[in-house]
């Protein structure tokens, strides 16, 4: 993966670089992305893993399953006994559906649900934009957040994906996106803060310069 790809991936902006100049750039790495790759920020071996046949399919399931029998050695448990035969195969399957966000193309999901409309009022769902002469099916953002949520992430950078992407669909004078998430990790260990939740969430466009648009937003999902 190439240092420009790289730049794009962290959500923090760099502390050189200006809001304007950061939005301008962000249609054309992700456009550069697609062409390379046919996908949205891929991983190394996403595309192998997109185009593999079911033999491969097969070979990966093994090597997972082997993997998890690892596992359960390791943390004292027999993998050969009665209730944990079948269980590194179950769990190598449930992993590839849990992420088979990597085998999604984008442009795949919104195909070509995006139609020509002479208004600009703000749809609100959870994923909210102002379009500018484009709208898309309703639908398609919540397969669009579904895929990039089943992928290796945090939270922050889930957030900007969902956004970008729909930046690069629709070109629409603004995007927000919120979202809010229990993480399991506070929850069912460390510091075990049971019902916290983080907030996250990223404003493009008329959502981030202009302030009653954003507010008008966040009041509407009463944040």
């Amino acid at each position: 993966m190439n240092s420009s790809v790289l730049d794009l991936l962290p959500t923090p902006l760099k502390k050189t670089q200006s809001v304007d100049s950061t939005v301008s750039s962000r249609s054309a790495l992700i456009r550069k992305l697609k062409q390379e790759d046919g996908q949205c920020w891929p991983s190394i071996g996403s595309k192998k893993r997109r185009e593999e046949s079911d033999a491969e399919l097969e070979e990966r399931l093994a090597k997972l399953s082997s993997s998890v029998e690892g596992l359960l050695l390791h943390i004292g448990e027999d993998p050969t006994r009665e209730g944990l035969v079948k269980t590194p195969l179950r769990y190598a399957k449930a992993l590839m559906d849990f992420t088979n966000g990597y085998e999604v193309n984008l442009e795949e999901i919104v195909n070509g649900a995006v139609f020509d409309e002479d208004h600009d009022e703000m749809l609100e769902v959870h994923i909210a934009y102002i379009p500018k002469g484009k709208v898309i099916g309703l639908s398609k953002l919540a397969r669009i957040a579904e895929v990039f949520s089943r992928r290796l992430s945090v939270q922050e950078r889930l957030t900007k994906q969902i956004a970008l992407a729909l930046e690069d669909t629709l070109d629409p004078i603004g995007v927000a996106v919120v979202i809010e998430a229990t993480h399991m990790c506070m929850v069912m260990r460390g510091v075990g803060k049971v019902g916290a939740s983080t907030v996250t969430s990223c404003m493009l466009g008329g959502f981030r310069d202009d302030p009653k648009t954003r507010d008008e937003f966040l009041r509407l999902i009463g944040k």
